[in-house]
C-alpha cells in the first residue's frame, strides 16, 4: 500500500486514490480486425461497459471509411447510444472533415491526433508531424467553440514503427503547444507498444512540469507485454485517466506491430487490487469480455478473463 498512498498524496489530499479507465474497444479495439463487427454487436458492447461501471468511452472514429472499414457505421452507432447525463462519448477525428461529421452527431468529446514522427503522421494522417499538431489544435478550438470537449493525442509518443526512438524532449515540446489550443486533456500514446516504465515515468513527469494543471491520459498497447507496468508507472507519476480495451483487443492499420492494448479488465484487476478505485466492476468485465471472444470468435488476450477474479480475504 505504500505505492498507493503516494499516488493518493498526489490527488485530492484524502480518500482512495482514483483513477478514470476509458474504454477504447469500440474503436482502437476494432478498427484493425479483418472481420467486419456489425453494428449491433458494437452497440451491446457498449452497452456491456456501462453496465460495469464504465463513464466514457471512445465509441467510434470519423475516418475514411475505405481505409478503416470497420468504422464505417460511425455515425449510425452513434444514433443509437443511450442516453444518460453521466456519460461521455468520444469520437475520434484526424482531420477538418471528420470534425465535420463529428459535430453533426451527438458525441460530447473529439479526440484529435497528432503523431511524433513525420513517417508516421504521414501514413496514418497524410500530414507532417507539425501538421497534424496544427490541424489537431484547430479542431480542439472548433469543438470548444461548438460546445464540445476535445482533447489531443500524442501518438507514438514512446516510439515510432518507422524512426524508432522519439526524443522525450521533443514530445514536451509538442505538448506545450497542444495545451495552448487549451484541451480538456493531453493523451500519451504508446501506439506500437515499446515503452517501459522508466521512460513512462520520464515523460509524464516532464509534461506535468511544463504544463501544470493540464490533465494527463496515457494510451498503452501491450506489444512487448510491458503495458500493465507502463499502466502503473503512468498512475504513480500523475497520470488521471488510462486507456484500455475489453479482452485487449486493439491496432493500429497504419503502425506495424501494434498489438493489442491493456485489457480493460486487467487494469481494473491491477489498481483495485492496488488501492486504487475505477469505479468499475471486474465481474461485469469479465462477462463482457467473455461475451466479446464469442463475437470475435478467438480467444481475447486478457489475463484476467482467462484466469477469473481472485476472492479477498475476508
Amino acid at each position: 500500500m505504500v505505492a498507493s498512498l503516494r499516488i493518493e498524496s498526489e490527488r485530492e489530499g484524502s480518500g482512495l486514490a482514483k483513477i478514470e479507465i476509458v474504454e477504447v474497444g469500440p474503436r482502437d479495439g476494432l478498427q484493425n480486425e479483418c472481420e467486419a463487427v456489425s453494428t449491433a454487436n458494437k452497440l451491446e458492447l457498449i452497452q456491456r461497459s456501462i453496465a460495469a461501471g464504465v463513464r466514457r468511452i471512445e465509441v467510434t472514429s470519423f475516418v475514411n471509411p475505405r481505409k478503416v472499414p470497420q468504422m464505417a457505421d460511425a455515425e449510425m452507432l452513434i444514433a443509437q447510444l443511450p442516453d444518460h447525463a453521466d456519460l461521455v462519448y468520444i469520437g475520434l477525428v484526424l482531420n477538418d472533415r471528420g470534425a465535420d461529421r463529428a459535430l453533426n452527431t451527438k458525441v460530447h468529446e473529439l479526440g484529435a491526433v497528432c503523431v511524433s514522427s513525420n513517417s508516421f503522421a504521414m501514413r496514418n494522417q497524410g500530414q507532417t508531424s507539425a501538421e497534424s499538431l496544427q490541424v489537431a489544435r484547430g479542431i480542439v478550438r472548433r469543438a470548444i467553440g461548438a460546445g464540445r470537449r476535445a482533447q489531443i493525442t500524442i501518438g507514438a509518443a514512446f516510439g515510432c514503427p518507422f524512426e524508432g526512438e522519439i526524443r522525450p524532449d521533443h514530445v514536451l515540446d509538442m505538448a506545450k503547444r497542444a495545451a495552448d489550443a487549451y484541451p480538456s486533456e493531453i493523451v500519451l500514446a504508446d501506439t506500437i507498444g515499446v515503452a517501459v516504465p522508466g521512460q513512462v515515468t520520464e515523460v509524464i513527469g516532464m509534461v506535468r512540469e511544463a504544463v501544470p494543471g493540464m490533465p494527463v491520459r496515457c494510451h498503452f498497447h501491450n506489444t512487448r507485454n510491458t503495458g500493465l507496468a507502463n499502466v502503473w508507472a503512468a498512475v504513480e507519476a500523475g497520470a488521471s485517466t488510462i486507456d484500455a480495451s475489453l479482452g485487449g483487443l486493439g491496432g493500429c492499420p497504419f503502425a506495424p506491430g501494434a498489438a493489442g492494448n491493456v485489457p480493460t479488465e486487467d487494469v481494473q484487476y491491477l489498481l483495485e487490487r492496488s488501492g486504487v478505485a475505477t469505479g468499475l466492476h471486474l465481474g461485469g468485465l469479465i462477462d463482457a469480455s467473455r461475451w466479446f471472444s464469442g463475437v470475435m470468435g478467438k480467444q481475447l488476450p486478457s489475463m484476467v478473463a482467462q484466469a477469473g477474479d481472485f476472492p479477498r480475504a475476508v
